[in-house]
């Protein structure tokens, strides 16, 4: 006999959770929770589960936009109350950072979220952030990548863990967590401006991906999740093959500055300018990836010109050229040697 859906939830939920070692005995998780479906659904499944055995912590941000947020809030701290779980939430005031900022709600939102989860993560010694994304905001992610052009890693979409923020849900379709929800009389939140089509994620959930289904594809969530695993699975290969060069082109890295020393040295990292040519262009610009990502933890900024015009100064072998793909970070060929270095401002 077949499980119903709600099964199908949970039971992908605990598989999904030891198929990537998400948790562990004795983590303490901080669980980012709207009052939504996907969060109060991820929130209710870990608090049923016996094994492992952890500890839960919520964080809800009140974003101070929509007229139900201190609804929302209050939703959230009630179910906590309830169910003995400890609690914190912030009031931020999302559209006037966005404003002052001059970036968008969106943005603004989701740094606003992430800082404050990792507030509580420090102040509760926690040692993981439970970020409720499902199957289908991991296919609206790479549809959103590819109209970007983001390139191949965009097919990856959202992945289960990444660092300290694990994602038990993202094997589940939402209309299975909709389904657990109602047959666990939930009575999750309801954001309405989800429906508003104002923004691109908004478009691509409520009109493109309908309309693939209607017209082309019923299975496109199963389809593209196919994918992007296909993706990732060939991903993790070339990033094998990027680091097992990297240390065979690396011929000093200063990644650390010694605080005892007044004028600190640059942080920086030279590689063999003659081994670094003779690569195959994918792995260079992975190797450029790769190296700058060492420097500053990210690679936000680096865009496809940009590793275009590394891979062509370096090419062209011509001493003492440099170039500032943006104003942190300065790449110089000299005596057949590529650095790469911070541009202390």
């Amino acid at each position: 006999m077949r499980k119903n859906l709600e099964d199908d939830c949970y039971n992908k939920v605990t598989k999904t959770i030891k198929k990537y070692n998400l948790i562990k005995n004795g983590d303490k998780i901080v669980v980012g929770v709207s009052g939504g479906p996907d969060s109060i659904c991820l929130l209710d499944i870990l608090r049923k589960m016996k094994n492992p055995t952890f500890n839960i912590i919520v964080a809800h941000i009140n974003h101070m936009i929509r007229e139900e947020a201190d609804e929302d809030e209050n939703f959230v701290k009630e179910y906590c109350n309830k169910n003995n779980i400890q609690f914190y939430s912030k009031s931020i005031d999302v559209q006037k950072i966005a404003n002052n900022n001059k970036i968008s709600t969106e943005e603004a939102g989701r740094n606003a979220r992430y800082e404050f989860f990792d507030e509580i993560l420090k102040k509760t010694g926690g040692n993981k952030i439970a970020i409720a994304h499902n199957k289908n905001d991991k296919i609206e992610t790479i549809i959103m990548n590819e109209l970007r052009g983001c390139g191949l890693s965009g097919l990856k979409g959202i992945e289960p863990m990444r660092g300290k923020y694990i994602r038990p849900l993202i094997e589940c379709e939402r209309k299975h967590i909709e389904k657990y929800c109602n047959d666990n009389k939930l009575n999750p939140r309801i954001d309405k401006t989800n429906f508003e089509n104002i923004y691109t994620r908004n478009k691509i959930r409520n009109i493109v991906i309908p309309y693939i289904k209607q017209e082309f594809n019923p299975n496109i969530i199963e389809t593209m999740d196919r994918l992007s695993i296909l993706v990732s699975e060939q991903e993790e290969y070339i990033q094998n093959q990027v680091k097992k060069t990297y240390k065979e082109l690396l011929l000093e890295e200063q990644l650390e500055n010694d605080s005892k020393v007044v004028n600190k040295p640059k942080d920086y990292i030279v590689l063999d300018l003659k081994k670094f040519n003779n690569q195959e262009k994918v792995i260079k610009s992975n190797i450029i990836i790769y190296t700058i990502t060492r420097l500053f933890n990210t690679a936000k900024g680096i865009e496809r010109i940009h590793i275009e015009d590394i891979i062509k100064l370096c090419s062209n072998n011509i001493g003492n050229k440099f170039l500032t793909p943006n104003k942190n970070l300065k790449v110089l060929v000299k005596n057949g040697k590529i650095k790469f270095s911070k541009e202390y401002k």
